[in-house]
């Protein structure tokens, strides 16, 4: 596979790429925040469209960005790049897995489950990743494929993930259905790296064309994505069922969508007032891996305590806290110096010690 990369422009850290991985965690906080409220109210709210509009490239976007500097690691010796691109994240999700499961067990015990039961859920998330933890669990899978595949013809590679994801592939496993259905998204940022950095020169230096094209990607998005499908599924989904979910419409959509968020997160970088969504993109391992705390407690404390508030409301206050939480631990952590091995993965989780190399930064781009 020879793959095209971004070279030295993507050495150093490039400002637009922190906007669009802001953007990224918040739409994924925004999901599983909105959803949670509607499925313990028993009703959709407003917040509901603005999921479902995202539903195409929210994901594809996220492994889109996460491949976009895989070009400059790629070959380094296999030891090291197992530390930084297995190991790494292997930590996080081993050591935020017990987080939850520590968390959930006095729930699940009030509901009936046996510590067995649990015991068993907790050996069953070690093969197949638990709740929200997916994307860090299958990571590693992309790192290390991307890696054993490079030297055949990216032609023939892109093209069979391609047919993955228009497949209608579902085991029921989480990461051979995932792993079919985002791994092009993955390969495409690393192949497509230096085309998609000047993509987002590009809509810097023409905001007009940019503002524009998006407009354009909006109005078909939109229409793709409330437009009921002539056919009521695909494969084993469940319905509702849009235009959007189509097969090689998903594709395409998807597709489209990473493009319209580079294009958009290229021309926030250029907004002082939009610098948040940097600072979030900075931390969006963090974010990721902790928002699931103060989503539950905001979302039970609302729907118990603010029975007056609409849905759709009480669903944007979950994300903001669901966002925000996190935030405020990691700098609760950076000010006190206590419990820096939540986010930082310590010396004993290496294969090689952090004295003599760079010191790993929690992003699901590096």
């Amino acid at each position: 596979m020879n793959a095209v990369h971004a070279g030295d422009q993507a050495a150093g850290r490039v400002g637009w790429v922190d906007f669009a991985k802001g953007f990224c965690i918040i739409f994924v906080v925004m999901m599983h925040s909105t959803l949670g409220v509607e499925e313990a109210a028993g009703s959709q709210g407003w917040m509901h469209n603005v999921v479902q509009f995202a539903k195409p490239f929210r994901m594809p976007d996220f492994f889109l960005i996460s491949g976009l500097f895989l070009g400059l690691v790629i070959s380094r010796p296999w030891p090291r790049y197992i530390d930084r691109k297995g190991v790494h994240f292997l930590y996080f999700y081993l050591l935020w897995m017990t987080i939850q499961f520590v968390v959930k067990t006095p729930a699940w015990a009030a509901e009936g489950m046996s510590l067995a039961e649990i015991a068993r859920l907790f050996a069953i998330s070690l093969i197949d990743p638990f709740g929200t933890l997916w994307f860090i669990y299958i990571l590693p899978v992309f790192f290390v494929v991307t890696r054993l595949l490079k030297n055949l013809p990216w032609q023939l590679t892109l093209g069979v993930a391609a047919l993955m994801e228009i497949a209608p592939i579902h085991t029921g496993w989480m990461i051979p259905d995932e792993f079919a259905a985002r791994y092009v998204y993955f390969l495409a940022g690393y192949l497509f790296a230096a085309n998609i950095f000047a993509l987002a020169q590009w809509a810097k230096a023409n905001v007009g064309a940019a503002l524009a094209l998006l407009a354009a990607w909006f109005a078909v998005n939109a229409y793709a994505t409330f437009t009921p499908a002539p056919l009521s599924q695909w494969g084993n989904a469940s319905g509702p069922f849009f235009v959007s979910d189509l097969p090689i419409f998903s594709l395409a959509l998807g597709a489209a969508g990473g493009v319209a968020v580079v294009v958009l997160t290229a021309l926030l970088s250029m907004v002082p007032a939009m610098r948040i969504l940097g600072y979030l993109g900075k931390n969006s391992i963090v974010v990721y891996l902790a928002f699931f705390l103060p989503m539950a407690v905001a979302r039970g404390i609302l729907l118990k305590f603010a029975p007056t508030l609409d849905i759709g409301t009480v669903s944007l206050l979950v994300t903001i806290a669901g966002v925000c939480g996190p935030v405020i631990l990691k700098l609760a952590v950076d000010r006190t110096g206590y419990g820096r091995f939540l986010f930082e993965r310590p010396d004993w989780a290496r294969i090689e010690p952090s004295s003599g190399v760079a010191k790993a930064r929690l992003s699901p781009a590096e």
